[in-house]
């Protein structure tokens, strides 16, 4: 079994590598990103991706196919980057990784509250004016809040684990209350979420019912000293809009690692770029009730052992012909 994994970090080696020795596979890796350079899979039976991007040029389907490649599997948890109409036209199955490492997303989610209520970013750029006063960074505790979860699956789960553990009143909105959650959460209506939480993390996927979901009417509904989290999926909060919130007040701050257009940005340094336009992200770190991170909450040991280790998991169950649990649809 020969396999062919784009867009490859130094960091993936070492799993790379030990789950090739495991399956007696051959695993070839490239760091060049997977379109524009579909033919370096000529002659492999599977691929891998890690596909920020969305990919609606129906020839990449068409080439692939072409090649005798069915399967793309992706090395993350979204899957919004695929056109599932050139896909199924083409007889290309998709999978994902569902849930890499619910943890290291939850306590990121916890981070970014964390800051938010202790209202480090604010502490920390009057120390460095050698400003040590006290007036208005009095702190909130998390035991006498309530904490709105967006989308309880894996990590939403995990992240209202954690935060029932410290003490706090958890909601949660989700289209399918889990059993085994009932006990930790308060399923409530998207309307009461917004109305009583003191902290709303989005973790749902991103889909045409969730896209720009968080936009001004939304964020009247919600608490004018509530904070919004989303270590989700960028396009759910409408990025402009939530600037006008935080600068008016509406809401009292935003934790983010997800953000609309990241694409273009993740995983580069673009320290002398002259070419993108990063306004809407200036705007953001500019305001002193943010606390921002490149989309890397996910970006653990555990993490990024568990996301090669599935997705490869899932190349070779289908190129022998076996079901995967993790295919996904539109």
């Amino acid at each position: 079994m020969k396999i062919l994994m784009y867009s490859v970090r130094p960091d993936e080696q070492p799993a790379i590598h030990a789950w090739a020795e495991r399956n007696n596979a051959q695993v070839d890796t490239t760091p060049l990103p997977f379109v524009g350079n579909i033919n370096l899979a000529t002659g492999y039976d599977g691929i891998s991706i890690l596909q920020h991007a969305r990919i609606d040029d129906v020839h990449v389907y068409e080439d692939l196919a072409a090649l005798g490649i069915h399967h793309i599997s992706l090395r993350i948890t979204g899957y919004n980057t695929i056109n599932f109409e050139h896909a199924d036209a083409n007889g290309i199955v998709v999978t994902n990784v569902p849930a890499y490492s619910p943890r290291s997303v939850a306590e990121a989610a916890l981070m970014h509250t964390m800051v938010l209520l202790r209202q480090l970013e604010n502490t920390e750029a009057r120390m460095r004016q050698h400003d040590y006063s006290w007036n208005g960074l009095q702190a909130r505790e998390i035991h006498n809040l309530t904490v709105g979860v967006f989308g309880a699956g894996k990590i939403g789960g995990t992240v209202a684990r954690i935060f029932k553990a410290l003490g706090a009143r958890v909601i949660a909105n989700d289209l399918t209350p889990r059993t085994d959650l009932m006990d930790t959460v308060e399923y409530v209506d998207f309307e009461t979420l917004l109305a009583e939480s003191d902290v709303l993390t989005i973790h749902t996927n991103l889909d045409a019912t969730t896209h720009h979901l968080f936009n001004t009417a939304t964020f009247a509904k919600m608490k004018n000293d509530a904070f919004l989290i989303n270590c989700a999926r960028g396009p759910i909060v409408e990025t402009a809009d939530l600037i006008t919130a935080l600068q008016s007040g509406t809401i009292a701050g935003a934790g983010l690692d997800a953000l609309e257009g990241e694409e273009l940005f993740v995983e580069h340094d673009l320290t002398n770029d002259q070419t993108h336009d990063f306004s809407l992200y200036d705007q953001l770190l500019a305001l002193p009730n943010v606390s921002v991170t490149p989309h890397i909450v996910f970006y653990t040991d555990a993490a990024v052992q568990n996301m090669v280790d599935i997705a490869l998991d899932d190349v070779a169950l289908i190129v022998q012909g076996k079901p995967s649990p993790h295919i996904v649809h539109d």
